[in-house]
């Protein structure tokens, strides 16, 4: 199923600033080496952007605390929105905040549920500058300690990824959502490396690095590998013009799926999505199937 939205203007694309591509070139020219350490530490630090207006009445109106995540010995901040037994956890996408789901937020604070969210390590509030996937399944899987359970839970970019994984390794809920989530982690690495200008060589030095810190293939958490071992309802929400991740990671992710479904909306790009008023109401129809 698709929903079209016609004469919207493509979202603005995030320019890499010429002294990074010009660093990274030159690294390069020296050595590949070099050149993946030095877009290791980009990939994994994230930047942070101020709240914009729109999310503002969720940052005033949730309750904050900030949780310690032993297992990695890492910091969050949890947002608590409204007060309720029945509950959803939210979570975000690299250079997101705890608020960014806020459309969603707000539907589903009306109808009764109370919203946990987060910013997960080096995000938004959260102390810290580096980070990387298997810390947010890690705090995915202490805020549900600490603040579940939960019935449904939905996840925009990696931390669509970062849900399937973590119900993959345990974490319970009734039923999942994931919005424009990425897939290979390989082919995520390749698109960085390439938005940097460096040749494919440096990423699959990456690959290897990432690989050895910790110590199995990282292409184990791609979402639709964590897919095959998710056996509750799970909707995929992709659009078919996102420009940061390609559609085809959605129907990749679906094809693995024992019980899936999958949405595929056009020109509402990778973050407008969150904020679409049909996109909302069909994951509402989703989860309280």
């Amino acid at each position: 199923m698709s929903q079209t939205t016609q004469h919207i203007k493509p979202e603005p694309t995030i320019e890499v600033p010429k002294v990074i591509l010009y660093t990274g070139r030159f690294l390069q020219f020296i050595s590949t080496s070099l050149a993946a350490k030095f877009a290791q530490r980009l990939f994994i630090t994230p930047l942070k952007h101020k709240i914009p207006k729109r999310e503002f009445h969720m940052n005033e109106q949730t309750v904050q605390t900030r949780l310690e995540i032993p297992e990695i010995f890492k910091t969050v901040v949890v947002y608590r929105y409204g007060k309720s037994d029945k509950k959803i956890l939210l979570a975000h996408g690299w250079c997101g905040r705890g608020t960014q789901l806020v459309k969603i937020a707000d539907h589903f604070l009306n109808l009764g549920y109370e919203i946990i969210s987060f910013d997960a390590p080096a995000h938004g509030k959260a102390p810290g500058s580096k980070t990387s996937m298997p810390e947010f399944i890690e705090s995915i899987h202490e805020i549900n300690k600490q603040f579940g359970p939960f019935e449904f839970a939905v996840g925009h970019s990696l931390g669509g990824m970062a849900l399937l994984n973590a119900v993959r390794e345990g974490f319970k809920v009734k039923r999942l959502v994931t919005i424009g989530a990425a897939d290979v982690i390989t082919d995520i690495i390749q698109h960085f490396t390439r938005t940097l200008t460096l040749k494919d060589e440096v990423g699959v030095q990456m690959k290897a690095n990432f690989d050895q810190l910790f110590g199995r293939d990282i292409n184990y958490g791609s979402a639709h590998n964590a897919a095959k071992s998710v056996y509750i309802p799970t909707l995929i929400v992709h659009d078919e013009n996102d420009a940061d991740v390609p559609v085809s990671c959605a129907h990749a992710i679906y094809n693995e799926l024992s019980d899936g479904s999958i949405y595929i909306t056009q020109n509402l790009g990778h973050r407008r999505i969150l904020g679409n008023k049909e996109v909302i109401e069909k994951i509402e129809k989703f989860l309280l199937k």
